[in-house]
């Protein structure tokens, strides 16, 4: 049985299972549908351009702050450090990323887009926007701009949680 404390808050009585019967129709279970859904499709669509969902996501965090450390990119993307360096190996190898020295401190090292990084990067970008238009244009442009709304709240929220 679920008592009913208010609009976002349930509490179970224990003689139930693990999971309320609502389990799958949460907020949280419909963001993780749609991130699910929008992922499959992004990999899909930029696997004919050799480019995997993480790396344009690396690609256009570099892209809009150039210099930016491993670390710091880590943390910008929420993946370990290893997952960044081993994505940097492989965009460094096909020349689409370097890493240059940071001017005051020799150990660091800043990660730069190259010409072939800004091209491949245009490209990809290009598959993004055709995504995002599709989803614009099925919601319409209230929806789609109430959609956007809505996720820039949600990750308000949880950002003060």
């Amino acid at each position: 049985m679920i008592v009913q404390v208010s609009y976002s808050r349930r509490v179970r009585n224990d003689d139930e299972g693990p999971v309320a019967a609502d389990a799958l129709s949460r907020v949280t279970w419909a963001l993780r549908r749609a991130e699910w859904a929008v992922q499959a499709r992004k990999e899909q669509r930029l696997r004919p351009l050799g480019m995997a969902a993480a790396q344009y996501s690396l690609l256009i965090s570099v892209h809009t702050d150039p210099g930016l450390t491993g670390a710091e990119l880590a943390r910008r993307l929420n993946v370990t450090p290893q997952a960044v360096a081993s994505q940097v190996a492989r965009l460094e190898e096909r020349g689409l990323l370097e890493r240059r020295a940071h001017p005051r401190h020799r150990h660091i090292q800043e990660l730069h887009l190259t010409d072939a990084g800004r091209e491949a990067l245009g490209l990809a970008d290009a598959v993004i926007v055709d995504i995002e238009e599709r989803i614009a244009e099925e919601l319409g442009p209230e929806q789609a701009a109430q959609l956007t709304a809505l996720l820039d709240q949600v990750a308000d929220v949880v950002r003060e949680a």
